[in-house]
């Protein structure tokens, strides 16, 4: 997977990322970071073809994502998990089958025990068949995240995208959902938009976006030894923890 392009917003003309070059080998883990504003959430919709460059190109596999089919990209090769999932007044069997609506209730279960839902999910009265509440307020951040997740990994996604997964729940949410995060990840190619730096340490490849541009690239110890615009801000983000 590779993301080379230089983005105007069709409206104001404002030119989003520039001079950008991202490259995703085959069953990495691939994180982005950077401040608020610095186009990071832009790349994900470029990679879903939300969007399409002005200039430049984005490619899967050697192929220019505009002639890919969308319906296909998104609905089978890409698996798309951001911090506040939609989840409908239905079944959670029902909201991870979404994902894939031709699923069996086997795969929908199996699904479900991939992204550690199964058992929280046994224990409610109707286990699978429990209807959950309108954006699923019937039920915890984690929870949500989890089902969220299944959903995604039903459709047996080769490129998971997350969208700071995680940035909206609290520390122990957090620990579970990464947990169950980084069990999916292995053998799949990963891009993580990241807002908390410590869930993206062990990241392959890490990319420090500002301005629009890649300021910074490496791995975390690699980015840390060069007490660069990467270790500044984790070290802000752990004192402010702290």
């Amino acid at each position: 997977m590779q993301v080379l392009e230089e983005l105007h917003s069709p409206m104001f003309h404002h030119v989003v990322l520039k001079d950008f070059t991202l490259s995703c080998p085959r069953g990495k883990v691939i994180a982005i970071c950077g401040p608020s504003g610095a186009g990071k959430s832009t790349v994900t919709a470029l990679m879903e073809r939300f969007y399409d460059v002005t200039a430049g190109s984005i490619r899967i596999d050697g192929i220019e994502v505009p002639d890919l089919d969308a319906s296909w990209l998104r609905g089978r090769t890409i698996g798309y998990i951001n911090q506040e999932p939609t989840l409908f007044a239905t079944s959670i069997r029902e909201n991870i089958r979404y994902g894939d609506p031709q699923a069996t209730d086997t795969e929908v279960e199996e699904a479900a025990k991939l992204a550690n839902a199964h058992d929280f999910i046994q224990d409610f009265p109707n286990g699978y068949d429990t209807v959950l509440g309108e954006r699923g307020a019937t039920i915890s951040g984690g929870q949500k995240q989890r089902i969220a997740i299944a959903r995604a990994l039903i459709k047996r996604p080769s490129i998971l995208i997350l969208d700071e997964a995680t940035s909206a729940l609290d520390a122990e949410a957090e620990r579970l959902v990464q947990d169950t995060i980084n069990k999916v990840s292995r053998g799949r190619t990963v891009l993580i938009i990241a807002h908390r730096l410590s869930t993206i340490q062990n990241a392959d490849v890490i990319a420090v976006l500002a301005d629009g541009k890649i300021q910074e690239i490496g791995s975390h110890t690699e980015l840390m030894k060069k007490k660069g615009m990467y270790a500044d801000l984790v070290h802000r983000q752990a004192s402010q923890d702290y």
